[in-house]
C-alpha cells in the first residue's frame, strides 16, 4: 500500500500544475535525474566537463573532443531506497568518434517504479502493474574549429504511468524532444606554476511538445522539462601525476511559472466562499494550460509573479571539483543549491572513480542539506565506462 501511494503521488506532481503552487513542475521529470556516477559525485554537473561517455544527459557537443574512438556505459541509480528497493533509474549509452571532427551517440534511459500489485476494497489481489519510462536519443556533434563544438540531440519519451481502471485504459504518453548544444575547449596554457585549461557548455535540452496521459493536450497536458544549462570549468594542471579541475554550473528550467491567484467576490456578496476560490484556480490552471510549448520557453524568462527578483530564484546553481592522480584515480565533492520557494534542493555529493586500461569506475553518494528530503539521499550511484578504439590528442 506504501508504494501504491507513492506512485498516486508521482501521477499527481506529473499531471497537475497548480496555480497556488510556484514550483514548476512538469511532466517526465526523469529526464532531468543525473544518470551516471562521475557527474552526480560533483553536484550533478556535467556540461563543461571533459568529455566521457555520458555527455550525451549534459552537453552532446562535447563528443566532439572526446579523447577515444568509441566508448560504452551502463550506469544504475536507485531511487528512493527508504520506501521501496525496486524503483530505479538505468542508462546505457554509445559513442563513436568517427573522425577527427564529428561524433554520434545514443543512449537508452529506462526508469521502472517496480512491481505494483492492485487491490480491490475488502484487499483481494487483482493483478500486477510495472509502471515505467523511457528515453530513447540519437546526437551528432561536429567540431567548428579546434577550440569549438556544436551539437544536437533528438529524443523520443514513452512514458508508461497511468493505471487503467474499469472506466479508461492504460495507454503510455509519448512525445519528443531535441537539443541544441555547444562546447569550447582551450589548448593547454602555461601559467607561472601550472598548467592549466579552460572549458565552457550550453545547452538547451528537452526542447519540445506537451505530454498527456489521455490525449487531451489543451486540458491535461504537461510541460516537458525543457532546461538551460550554462557552465564554465578550468583545469590546474599541477604535474604530470596531479590535475585538478574545478566546475560551475547554472540551470534554469525552460517553462513558464504558475501565476499567482487572488479570488475575487464575483457575485458582490461580500464574501469570497470556497466555490469562487475554486473557481479561481480552475481558470489559472487552465490558462496555463493553454500556453503553448514554444512559447512557454521565451515567456519563462520574464513571467515570474514577484518579477526580477523572483526570476533569479528559478535558476539553481552548483560547484564541484574532481581530482585525478596519474589518471587512474578520481576523487570527487560537489554542492547543488535551489532556492526553498523553487523546490528547496540543496545537497553535497562526494565521489570516486578508479580507471583501469579502458575500463572506468565510478561510484557517487549525496548528503541531503534541504528539511525537504531528497529520493536520492544516502543512495550509492554506480556507473561502468569502457573507452577503446584509437585515441585523439585534444588534451
Amino acid at each position: 500500500m506504501k508504494k501504491l501511494a507513492l506512485v498516486a503521488l508521482f501521477f499527481a506532481v506529473i499531471q497537475s500544475v497548480t496555480a497556488q503552487d510556484r514550483v514548476i513542475t512538469t511532466g517526465v521529470p526523469f529526464l532531468l535525474i543525473s544518470a551516471d556516477a562521475r557527474a552526480a559525485g560533483m553536484g550533478d554537473m556535467g556540461v563543461a566537463s571533459s568529455a566521457d561517455v555520458f555527455s550525451q544527459q549534459y552537453n552532446p557537443a562535447k563528443y566532439a573532443f572526446s579523447p577515444f574512438k568509441h566508448g560504452f556505459s551502463v550506469s544504475y541509480t536507485p531511487y528512493l531506497t527508504s520506501i521501496a528497493n525496486d524503483i530505479s533509474l538505468g542508462q546505457v549509452t554509445y559513442y563513436n568518434r568517427f573522425n577527427e571532427r564529428s561524433a554520434f551517440a545514443g543512449s537508452l534511459r529506462y526508469f521502472g517504479l517496480g512491481d505494483i500489485t492492485l487491490t480491490d476494497d475488502s484487499g483481494q489481489e487483482l493483478r500486477t502493474v510495472n509502471p515505467n519510462e523511457f528515453a530513447f536519443d540519437l546526437s551528432y556533434s561536429l567540431k567548428l574549429s579546434d577550440m569549438f563544438s556544436m551539437g544536437v540531440a533528438g529524443r523520443y519519451i514513452r512514458s508508461n504511468l497511468k493505471i487503467a481502471t474499469d472506466n479508461n485504459d492504460a495507454s503510455a504518453a509519448n512525445s519528443f524532444a531535441v537539443d541544441v548544444a555547444a562546447f569550447f575547449q582551450s589548448e593547454e596554457i602555461a601559467y607561472s606554476d601550472f598548467n592549466g585549461r579552460w572549458r565552457a557548455g550550453i545547452n538547451l535540452q528537452n526542447l519540445g511538445p506537451k505530454i498527456s496521459y489521455d490525449g487531451d493536450v489543451e486540458r491535461s497536458s504537461n510541460f516537458l522539462p525543457s532546461n538551460m544549462k550554462l557552465g564554465v570549468g578550468f583545469d590546474f594542471i599541477m604535474d604530470e601525476y596531479n590535475k585538478v579541475t574545478v566546475l560551475a554550473e547554472t540551470n534554469k528550467l525552460l517553462v513558464p511559472t504558475p501565476e499567482k491567484v487572488t479570488p475575487t467576490d464575483r457575485n458582490d456578496d461580500g464574501i469570497i466562499d470556497s466555490n469562487e476560490i475554486s473557481t479561481a484556480y480552475a481558470e489559472a490552471n487552465q490558462r496555463y494550460r493553454d500556453i503553448g510549448w514554444a512559447s512557454g520557453i521565451f515567456k519563462s524568462f520574464g513571467d515570474a509573479p514577484d518579477g526580477f527578483s523572483e526570476e533569479l530564484k528559478e535558476f539553481t546553481w552548483a560547484l564541484g571539483a574532481e581530482y585525478w592522480y596519474q589518471d587512474s584515480f578520481a576523487f570527487r565533492a560537489g554542492y547543488f543549491n535551489e532556492s526553498v520557494e523553487k523546490g528547496a534542493r540543496k545537497f553535497a555529493t562526494i565521489g570516486a572513480g578508479f580507471k583501469y586500461n579502458i575500463v572506468k569506475v565510478d561510484v557517487s553518494y549525496l548528503f541531503s542539506t534541504s528539511k525537504v528530503r531528497n529520493p536520492l539521499e544516502n543512495t550509492l550511484r554506480f556507473s561502468l565506462t569502457f573507452n577503446f578504439g584509437d585515441s585523439y590528442d585534444d588534451l
